[in-house]
């Protein structure tokens, strides 16, 4: 499979085109995506029909892409509750296990090989694997999948909507299968994850490797480090109650005279990793993966990167596709996306309400774009939408803790499931619960709770202000901002939102204003934004300019997010439009970005 154009960017050595799991390298895989059978259970009666053994397929779908989508085949956008997959999966000898991964599968998930229960998971965004060993055999096996979704807001839907038509910015629901599903072939004994911590100023990577052993004896792991072929380190521990952790130490003057290679967006250096299983002296599992050498960390009232101040130019990055809506229709096109973002001047996205497809963090990654990562909202709060975003949450941050481009935390947008967290103590224990949760697992990156408005615990304070003129903005903001920060004021202009929770105030913290913009424009057609629509490209460049600026002049803000990057079905205020063209000479953008 030909590489996508990486721009003269130095690619790792352990890249491989569409592979779904860049962090966690195993050569011997198979992509299944592709065409597969495909019918509707609008009964739910798939199951008591023996669905699992064999059904009539009503259509071919081609998978990744959802039924909704026109890339599917299929293309229907009415709600279906429950759907059926079903193909062909031939298995290789082999003398070890068979893995089988779903990136993405929206909602309830239940796998069948050969009519018998694989396995289940309940989530929208988050991958999840099935051990399939004892129930393949060599030659051809029946893969069936049987996906219920429902219009719950209970669930974590992000921007899907959850009545019948799209309405505001809420869109055409996501159900089934909308990610790689891929077969891997594992040692018996075998890494199963890592979890790799750069400290920049100890000069290593902390490696925590999780190991599944199939017999008894002393089993090391040896993880050795390397800059683009220059061996970097290597270290070795032994495995005791199914894990290992290393301290492994990456000071090198031939890397650099300053021992190590740090990561930044301007120079985003990474280094291969190989991590080896031993028993005695035989490697019995070799997995590959690479890690950049950064730090970020809460300094004052500024966000700092390996010690120095970020100022934070970022972008609200939905990941929406016209003919595959949240599905990429390639690894080509996310890069694509990466690439344009940062022509237009901007160091970051916001990926909003969408856990994305994990290809997009390696291209940020390799070629240096900020990443807050952001949790798809549920839309009420009750026991049901608290277990499942604490479920979720934990598994998104565990499987992408490893790149160093995410640099913030984001599970709750625009109390968003949360309506009353402004006074109820329920909702407020509730976040408190999720920053915490989250921070056990990560104690470095910020996390912003509640992004937008009525923060509880947060690392950043983060504004949402769609105000059309940068000159009310720059001086409401001037006048008021003391009062804003001690809760006496609504942050915005137009006086509507309050930066705290009750109970909550000012801590000191960064601010950045998280959301502004929006302006709707694209040549005639129908369609909203914020604001009154501009009527032609100079008057466009003129509110940008206004607005952006009067931003940047803000001497208590480190940062802002400009939305969007695209147009959104009904949404027409992106800087391209859902082909990914520009509607503003994207120097002109640059050059008011980076004045």
């Amino acid at each position: 499979m030909k590489a996508p154009n990486t721009g003269g960017v130095i690619v790792l050595k352990n890249y491989i085109p569409d592979y779904p799991r860049p962090q966690l390298i195993r050569t011997d895989w198979e992509n299944l995506n592709g065409a597969w059978d495909f019918a509707f259970d609008d009964a739910a009666e798939g199951e008591k029909n023996g669905w699992q053994e064999a059904f009539q397929p009503q259509h071919t779908i081609e998978v990744p892409f959802t039924y909704e989508t026109k890339r599917s085949g299929v293309g229907i956008e009415e709600p279906h509750s429950d759907v059926w997959y079903a193909r062909t999966l031939a298995v290789k000898p082999h003398g070890g296990r068979v893995l089988l991964h779903f990136e993405g599968s929206d909602w309830h998930t239940r796998v069948f090989v050969n009519g018998r229960f694989a396995g289940e998971h309940r989530g929208g965004y988050a991958r999840f694997s099935f051990d399939i060993t004892d129930l393949v055999r060599t030659g051809e096996n029946r893969l069936a999948v049987h996906v219920s979704d429902s219009l719950s807001r209970s669930q974590p839907r992000g921007k899907q909507r959850w009545i019948p038509e799209n309405f505001a910015c809420w869109y055409v629901q996501t159900t089934g299968i909308w990610k790689t599903v891929w077969l891997e072939y594992a040692p018996e004994s075998r890494i199963a994850s890592l979890k790799l911590t750069p400290q920049l100023a100890e000069k290593a990577v902390r490696v925590e490797a999780a190991v599944e052993a199939a017999a008894c004896g002393d089993l090391y792991v040896l993880a050795t480090a390397s800059f683009e072929g220059v061996t970097a380190g290597r270290a070795l521990a032994k495995v005791t109650d199914g894990r290992a952790d290393i301290l492994l130490r990456v000071a090198n003057r031939e890397i650099s005279e300053w021992d190590v290679r740090a990561w930044t967006p301007e120079a985003p250096n990474l280094y291969d990793l190989e991590v080896q299983l031993l028993r005695g002296t035989e490697a019995v599992d070799t997995v590959l993966s690479y890690f950049g050498m950064r730090e970020i960390r809460i300094q004052g009232n500024q966000v700092c990167l390996n010690g120095a101040v970020l100022y934070q130019r970022l972008i609200l990055d939905q990941g929406y596709w016209r003919d595959s809506h949240l599905t990429p229709p390639s690894e080509a096109a996310l890069l694509e996306d990466i690439e344009k973002v940062m022509a237009l001047g901007y160091n970051g996205v916001r990926k909003h309400q969408k856990t994305e497809d994990e290809r997009f963090l390696y291209w940020c990654d390799v070629k240096g774009l900020l990443v807050w990562s952001e949790f798809p909202a549920t839309y009420v709060f009750d026991d049901d939408a608290v277990e499942n975003v604490t479920r979720e949450w934990t598994e998104i941050v565990r499987q992408n803790y490893n790149h160093p481009s995410i640099i913030t935390w984001t599970p709750f947008n625009e109390s968003w499931g949360i309506p009353d967290v402004a006074s109820d103590k329920r909702q407020q224990r509730f976040t408190e619960a999720i920053y915490s949760l989250t921070k056990a697992i990560d104690p470095m990156r910020p996390v912003v709770c509640n992004d937008g408005w009525r923060h509880t615990v947060s690392d950043i304070i983060t504004l949402h202000d769609y105000e059309a003129s940068g000159e009310t903005l720059y001086d409401y903001y001037t006048k008021n901002h003391a009062a804003v920060l001690e809760n006496a004021l609504p942050f915005s202009v137009n006086g509507q939102f309050y930066p705290f929770a009750e109970g909550y105030g000012y801590r000191g913290q960064p601010i950045l204003i998280s959301e502004f913009g929006g302006i709707a424009f694209n040549n005639g057609e129908s369609g909203w934004g914020y604001g009154d629509k501009v009527a032609d490209k100079a008057a466009f460049i003129e509110r940008f300019d206004a607005i952006t600026s009067a931003v940047k002049r803000l001497d208590f803000c480190c940062g802002y997010c400009y939305t969007q990057v695209t147009d959104v079905q009904q949404e027409i205020n992106g800087l391209m439009d859902m082909e990914r063209n520009y509607k503003i000479d994207p120097e002109v953008i640059r050059e008011i970005n980076q004045r």
